[in-house]
């Protein structure tokens, strides 16, 4: 019996039956909310590692839901459901601080595959001993984030991005590198999610904290770089990778 703990937050009784009983029979211990009430009183009450949450509820929008929930700080995992399949609205979602964002109707295995993709990169398959890069430091097992000594305030995937660019220092990374090694499934080639979550880290990263870290290579992809403030160009000698 797993000791992970998921949280289904979806008014369609149908639907939250058809994921708990999926994921009971999986081994995951599941709570189910009907509102967005129920989010955080389960939040409040326990442990939650990992939270299904619908976009539409009676009593709130999910959107919202989402970013009050970052806004606390809180960086349990959230899988954003929708009936909604638009690029913009896959988007808002993933801007809220969505760590993934799948449509209805759904197979349960395609829910199954990426709790566990999200867990995985969540817990780390790396040694849990702190990294760091210039005055960036990533502590992997308490999955915390600093630069210059200043918590960052990371989500699940923002930290999962940060690591994967602290553990490829001084090397441009494509696009389709950080999917494959971030995301860890296959993600449309067109989408800007890459662009979104590095805009993010950006965000949370620079100000009063040093310069840029993270920069776009036009036409290869992006490197963290500590002198990536004046270079126009990775340094000759340091590695570039290119997805396939």
């Amino acid at each position: 019996m797993s000791d992970t703990r998921i949280l289904i937050v979806e008014d369609d009784t149908e639907i939250a039956e058809f994921m708990s009983r999926g994921l009971s029979a999986e081994g995951y211990e599941v709570v189910v909310a009907p509102n967005g009430a129920g989010l955080f009183d389960n939040l409040r009450d326990g442990d939650v590692d990992l939270v299904i949450l619908d976009r539409m509820l009676p009593d709130a929008e999910g959107i919202d839901l989402c970013r009050r929930l970052r806004a606390t700080g809180d960086g349990v995992l959230v899988v954003m459901l929708t009936a909604r399949d638009a690029l913009e609205e896959k988007l808002e979602g993933l801007r809220s601080g969505a760590d993934d964002y799948l449509t209805k109707p759904f197979a349960f295995e395609e829910l199954l595959a990426r709790i566990e993709i999200l867990l995985r990169r969540s817990r780390g398959t790396q040694a849990v001993l702190p990294a760091g890069y210039a005055d960036l430091i990533i502590d992997r097992a308490r999955k915390v984030a600093r630069r210059g000594g200043r918590d960052l305030g990371l989500t699940a995937t923002e930290f999962n991005l940060l690591e994967y660019f602290v553990d490829n220092a001084e090397i441009v990374v494509s696009r389709m590198d950080i999917l494959n090694n971030v995301w860890g499934y296959d993600f449309d080639p067109n989408t800007n999610i890459v662009e979104v979550y590095i805009a993010y880290l950006r965000k949370k990263m620079e100000g009063p904290l040093g310069p840029r870290l993270i920069r776009n290579v036009r036409g290869f992809g992006y490197i963290l770089d500590a002198d990536s403030v004046n270079a126009a160009a990775p340094a000759p000698g340091r590695t570039e990778r290119h997805g396939t």
